[in-house]
């Protein structure tokens, strides 16, 4: 097995069960921020935060290690109790902090209290988590003004970055559309949507919604650019970045503003996880990897590839990066058994006769 090592243009295979790859208060507009004891810095102002505490495990495990988790997609229609069990086994596996690839909630509707209760709903689910959560926007979590307002309301900012010790993390927005385009495709998804749940995936695929490029790329605005740009130019002095994004928005043609962050991140270490696609990808890219993670309790597509309820463990020390994506269904408790009463669900639909 191999492992990534620290140097600019590293890379590395990553293999499906254990791959080695590689205060609140403060400026969120010019990037400035304020760091706290236990060495979490961030460029978020004051104000409703996306992250849920800032009670860290073993801050900073004796200064050299970093041991942090993600989780995948939740939407499409969500599987009850699969969100239930990697709660457990995250705690299991006590990482210092949870990131994710955004939808998290279904967001399939422009009311504002039935947005608010799926939040109060994926909120108290999280919450059971021993380790801070910090939250990442999807489509489905970000797609529409009532979306965003809610979420503006509850998180702050949909785009940010923070830095726990000498480990940046930078948290995209790939819903960052103007107004106007944002509301033609909120009409094109709700019409979408609909036809969806009353014809089925095929009768979807032909909508204009499905061959928009929003709908599978993504967009990064110029603003939002800039913002990262200035982001890592602050912070010269880490020893790894990690980009999270819902969508892959280097796939999009002539795509600019993400290229001008990758650019950013030329001569430094970093790694990338998207989600989105709902089935679990690799690919190496600039020498780095770009990790798509598939789900944990979404709706799951075999037929793209692997499409699996995953959690992924990210090591960060000294030598580099390891990166072991673990399923749900083969991480036991003391008893030998799946947590949450996990022994009676399906992590994988190509396996349970989908």
């Amino acid at each position: 097995m191999m492992r990534q090592r620290c140097t600019p243009h590293a890379a590395a295979s990553l293999l499906w069960l254990a791959a080695a790859c590689a205060s609140p208060d403060g400026d969120w507009e010019s990037g400035t921020s304020r760091v706290s004891a236990t060495g979490f810095t961030h460029g978020v102002a004051a104000g409703p935060v996306p992250w849920n505490q800032v009670d860290f495990d073993s801050p900073q495990n004796g200064g050299d290690r970093l041991t942090f988790a993600l989780f995948a997609d939740l939407t499409g229609g969500e599987r009850p109790g699969v969100f239930d069990v990697a709660v457990e086994q995250l705690n299991l596996l006590r990482p210092e902090l949870i990131v994710n690839v955004g939808d998290l909630i279904e967001g399939d509707s422009d009311n504002p209290a039935v947005l608010a209760a799926q939040w109060d709903a994926f909120d108290e689910r999280a919450g059971r988590a021993r380790a801070p959560l910090f939250y990442v926007g999807g489509n489905h979590d970000l797609t529409g003004e009532a979306l965003r307002g809610v979420w503006a309301e509850r998180y702050g900012p949909t785009y940010y970055w923070f830095r726990y010790d000498d480990v940046l993390f930078l948290v995209l927005d790939t819903e960052d559309n103007t107004p106007e385009r944002m509301a033609e495709i909120e009409a094109e998804r709700t019409a979408a949507v609909r036809i969806y749940s009353e014809e089925g995936p095929e009768a979807f695929a032909s909508t204009p919604y499905a061959t928009m490029p929003e709908r599978t790329a993504g967009t990064i605005g110029a603003a939002q650019s800039a913002y990262f740009v200035d982001a890592i130019a602050a912070n010269v002095d880490v020893r790894w970045t990690f980009v999270l994004t819902h969508k892959p928005a280097w796939q999009r043609d002539g795509e600019q503003n993400f290229a001008a962050i990758e650019a950013a991140l030329a001569e430094r270490p970093y790694t990338v996880f998207n989600g989105h696609v709902q089935a679990y990808g690799y690919e190496e890219r600039h020498g780095r990897d770009y990790i798509q993670l598939a789900t944990t309790g979404g709706l799951q597509f075999p037929e793209l590839g692997r499409s699996a309820d995953h959690l992924t463990l990210v090591t960060v020390d000294d030598d580099g990066v390891d990166v072991a994506t673990l399923l749900l269904g083969g991480i036991l408790d003391r008893t030998g058994a799946i947590p949450a009463r996990g022994d009676t669900l399906c992590f994988e639909s190509m396996k349970c006769g989908r």
